[in-house]
């Protein structure tokens, strides 16, 4: 069975997942964009695995520590989508910009592409490329417990930026509305920042989706 645990990082609170298979204690990070000893506290107090990284995209506050991580425990880093190459290569600037640790640089062990799927012990999910906040920014949909990790790409009540470079507001509209929404109103996610909320009440009452 599928489990995750939500752990907010960084000056930003960004919300990392820790994510697991109950069968093989085999583990995943969503997003680790810092703050490595909280990371870590939870995989060692229930006792897990870490297999792997898995990116939605490559701004500092999500990638951050990805490239210690995979360094220091020798972990694949799956995603984000190639588009977001640019920003992996800016990941120092971004360090300096926002006053962030300085981050390791990294390449992805596989880039992600729409209609992929990555997989941590028995439980596999779906990848949905959904750009407008980056051009190569994508979300993962768990499917047995209806629940997706959307990164910055729809928040409880708001949407993500899109005046970084290469962002795109059209591009995120559209992504949120024929890519996301369709997963179904049921669906619960995990936003990059905030509280969680379901694609249906999104839907409905999100004032960038009227």
């Amino acid at each position: 069975m599928f489990h995750r645990r939500t752990i907010p990082v960084t000056a930003f609170q960004q919300n990392c997942s820790l994510v697991w298979c109950d069968e093989t204690n085999d583990a995943a990070l969503i997003d680790p964009g810092g703050d490595i000893p909280a990371l870590m506290a939870p995989i060692q107090s229930l006792g897990l695995n870490l297999k792997a990284l898995w990116l939605t995209h490559a701004h500092i506050d999500h990638a951050g520590a990805t490239g210690t991580l995979a360094r220091e425990h020798t972990l694949p880093i799956e995603g984000p989508h190639p588009a977001d190459q640019f920003w992996i290569d800016a990941l120092p600037q971004q360090s300096q910009m926002f006053g962030f640790p300085q981050a390791e640089h990294f390449a992805p062990t596989r880039w992600l592409t729409d209609g992929d799927t990555v997989q941590i012990g028995h439980c596999q999910l779906q990848v949905v490329h959904c750009p407008g906040h980056t051009p190569g920014h994508v979300i993962l949909f768990e499917p047995s417990t209806r629940h997706a990790f959307v990164g910055d790409v729809l928040f409880a009540g708001g949407i993500g930026r899109t005046d970084f470079p290469q962002g795109n507001h059209a591009h995120l509209i559209h992504a949120i509305k024929h890519k996301l929404l369709p997963l179904g109103d049921d669906v619960t996610f995990t936003p990059g920042h905030g509280p969680e909320s379901t694609l249906g009440e999104e839907r409905q009452y999100n004032p960038y989706l009227v």
